[in-house]
């Protein structure tokens, strides 16, 4: 286990103890917002390691860290200490960066596939591309019905302004996966190698996907 990787878990440990901590005060002070986001977020900590048993492959423990910190500031400090009320800029900067870790996560799952040489067919660095902006604009389309569903079961504000700030928020969400996007078809058509490390990382994680 290299540090990073030691890294990795203490602060995904860490977190999560104090997930577990706030939520069992909140359901024992009657707080069940605040019990009911820490229960959320602790479930989504999860999220990674549930992706790669499901898909049997091994991400690099920066994209994971970069989950987790996306996790951090939107649930953690966005909804449960208001930071999306005490600046205004932080639900762009937030549906910024989850739209660009989403299509990281839609580009790598394409990409790793169309690589392997277990598959008889191979798709174009556009579809790959295409499929990683339409994988990361989904994503954000099913959080905004998340968003409202939350507002309507059980009268939170998650939407802010209703549809003004769902609309910005998808706007943001495809301006974002289309840059990410057009970078990864740079970077698979023209050799522009913008995420080298990460992928000869992913895949001495994941040898078995090169045969």
């Amino acid at each position: 286990m290299d540090n990073l990787e030691r890294f990795k878990r203490i602060i995904f440990w860490s977190f999560r103890i104090m997930l577990i901590v706030t939520a069992v005060v909140s359901i024992f002070l009657g707080h069940w917002r605040e019990a009911a986001f820490s229960i959320f977020a602790l479930f989504c900590t999860f999220l990674p390691s549930l992706l790669e048993f499901k898909l049997e492959i091994d991400y690099p423990s920066e994209l994971e860290i970069a989950v987790l910190l996306f996790i951090i500031g939107s649930l953690y400090l966005g909804e449960l200490h208001e930071y999306y009320e005490k600046f205004p800029w932080w639900d762009i900067l937030l549906h910024t960066i989850s739209a660009m870790i989403v299509a990281g996560i839609g580009l790598s799952i394409v990409f790793v596939l169309n690589e392997s040489k277990r598959l008889a067919f191979k798709l174009s660095p556009v579809f790959v591309c295409l499929f990683a902006f339409c994988f990361a604009v989904a994503v954000g389309t099913i959080w905004e019905i998340y968003e409202f569903a939350m507002d309507q079961i059980f009268g939170l504000n998650m939407q802010k302004s209703g549809l003004m700030d769902t609309m910005w928020d998808l706007i943001v969400d495809c301006i974002a996966a289309l840059i990410f996007s057009i970078i990864g078809y740079f970077h698979i058509k023209r050799n522009i190698n913008f995420f080298q490390k990460i992928e000869q990382k992913f895949f001495k994680l994941n040898p078995e996907l090169k045969k």
